[in-house]
């Protein structure tokens, strides 16, 4: 069963090339990450979000996600729109938003179901993840949050940007599915960096995760150990080992 899983798994990776810092030469080496490993779909800021698109053109089977509100979920609801509609421009085929947290946090329910909502309309079809930024809610703002953008029409509730200090762990999926059910899928993001992180939050209920191109490198190279696949891919960092 678990090798099962293991052969699947990288079906399940949004690999993620989000921070601030991240360079062209980055996004080239997940590009190249995204190819080698199939991984189900491949993002970077939104500057770089249409190249991304042209590098990716030829591999229908990976997709491309641009992030709206990222990573304070503050913008107002119409400079939201405004970026799903720009990502879903340049080619995007999924948008990851930040819920507005200040909203959620004062307790402003209507303002954060129609700020999801809108994003959620101007997607068109497209998968929409909310980001609730776990870091900075209590657990009932957790509950509140995704059954907010549940009810706001998403595909997934999505545990953070990676920005914050804290991580996700296995018990923030395990609350998040106890509010949403089956409602939506969840995906994890935010210090998850081993494979069997991953495959205890799997097991709670998670389907999608957020991760970056360090920490996948390393969990891939796990599954190619326990799969017993000699795998000798590496990244062609053209004479320079970070990544």
């Amino acid at each position: 069963m678990e090798q099962e899983l293991l052969n699947r798994i990288a079906r399940m990776v949004d690999i993620s090339g989000v921070r601030t810092d991240v360079t062209l030469t980055e996004m080239n080496w997940i590009v190249q990450a995204a190819k080698h490993y199939r991984f189900i779909c491949a993002f970077v800021m939104p500057c770089f979000t249409g190249r991304l698109v042209q590098l990716l053109r030829d591999e229908p089977d990976i997709r491309v996600g641009g992030t709206v509100g990222f990573p304070s979920g503050a913008d107002t609801t119409a400079v939201k729109v405004a970026c799903a509609r720009e990502m879903l421009a340049v080619g995007a085929d999924e948008l990851d938003m930040v819920i507005n947290v200040g909203a959620l946090k004062s307790g402003l329910y209507d303002e954060v179901y129609r700020d999801v909502r809108a994003v959620v309309d101007a997607a068109e079809g497209k998968p929409t993840k909310c980001i609730l930024e776990i870091a900075y809610l209590t657990d009932d703002e957790i509950r509140r949050g995704a059954e907010l953008a549940v009810k706001a029409g998403v595909q997934f509730v999505k545990t953070g940007t990676g920005w914050a200090d804290k991580p996700t762990t296995v018990e923030s999926i395990r609350l998040i599915r106890d509010a949403i059910g089956d409602s939506a899928r969840i995906k994890a993001a935010g210090g998850v960096r081993t494979l069997d992180a991953m495959l205890s939050m799997i097991d709670a209920g998670c389907s999608r995760f957020g991760i970056g191109l360090r920490s996948i490198m390393t969990i891939m190279k796990e599954v190619d150990k326990r799969l017993g696949r000699d795998d000798p891919f590496r990244l062609e960092t053209s004479g320079t080992d970070r990544y």
